[in-house]
């Protein structure tokens, strides 16, 4: 199964009303980043434990460790959670950033350093979210 498959089984997996905001939110931020790399990481470490929910990536960046480690990693991620849908926007310096300049005007969402979660797009404004999107990867460029 290639990425978009295992992206469209997982969004599909979903109960309604998730499967179509995560469709509908996919569709947003492949609007953001049209030839952006696409990534899929099933929740499991190299022992198949569950270490996380399951999660789609976009995009591409070179994350640095403290250690001098390097790794290859997605800009923008979503996963469903059990209250609704995470999005994570990486690679922001100031983890202030994100909820000082996006949290009052998103509606009914919780933003920390970077992960702005939400139950339902009918709770928070998409427009928003979307420059919230848009702001990470232009950061991210900007590093390139």
């Amino acid at each position: 199964m290639n990425v978009q498959e295992q992206i469209k089984k997982y969004i599909t997996s979903q109960p309604e009303p998730k499967r179509s905001d995560m469709q509908a939110l996919h569709r947003i931020i492949l609007q953001v980043m049209p030839a952006c790399k696409l990534w899929f990481l099933d929740g499991k470490d190299s022992e198949n434990k569950t270490v996380s929910n399951p999660n789609i990536g976009y995009g591409f960046q070179i994350m640095k460790y403290a250690d001098g480690k390097t790794r290859e990693f997605y800009q923008i991620g979503m996963s469903a959670n059990t209250t609704g849908i995470s999005v994570y926007i990486l690679g922001i310096k100031d983890k202030k950033y994100l909820a000082q300049t996006y949290g009052k005007k998103l509606g009914k969402a919780s933003v920390s350093g970077y992960c702005i979660k939400f139950k339902t797009l009918k709770d928070i404004n998409i427009d928003i979210l979307e420059a919230a999107i848009r702001y990470g990867v232009e950061t991210q460029n900007e590093k390139k």
